[in-house]
């Protein structure tokens, strides 16, 4: 079954230059192995599309139940640069946690209840 991201997770963002920073954290301990299946470099590039102009890197951070993404070419030059009106990539962790991801029956049905 297909869900968003959002309800399995919360999510933080930011930049370091022309690269956005995505931080994705698990709701729970147990959602963490979905997340990690579903949640590659190559989804995300594929869910950003042409905003992000580079690669995306992902960094698996199993103590935390959470992953972080670099989103490189993403903000347009950074924000002393940029004419984007989120040039420090501030809405990245939003637009991300609207990304459809397959989870099992039952835990769709635990976040349906």
């Amino acid at each position: 079954m297909k869900i968003q991201l959002v309800k399995l997770a919360h999510a933080r963002s930011g930049d370091k230059g022309d690269t956005a920073n995505v931080g994705v954290i698990a709701l729970k301990d147990e959602y963490y192995p979905i997340i990690a299946r579903e949640v590659t470099a190559e989804r995300v590039k594929e869910h950003f599309g042409e905003m992000v102009k580079g690669d995306v890197e992902r960094f698996e951070l199993p103590n935390l139940s959470a992953l972080n993404f670099l989103l490189h070419g993403a903000l347009g030059g950074g924000g002393t640069l940029s004419l984007m009106t989120d040039a420090q990539g501030k809405t990245f962790s939003t637009a991300l946690l609207r990304m459809y991801i397959d989870v099992p029956e039952d835990i769709a049905s635990e976040i349906a209840a």
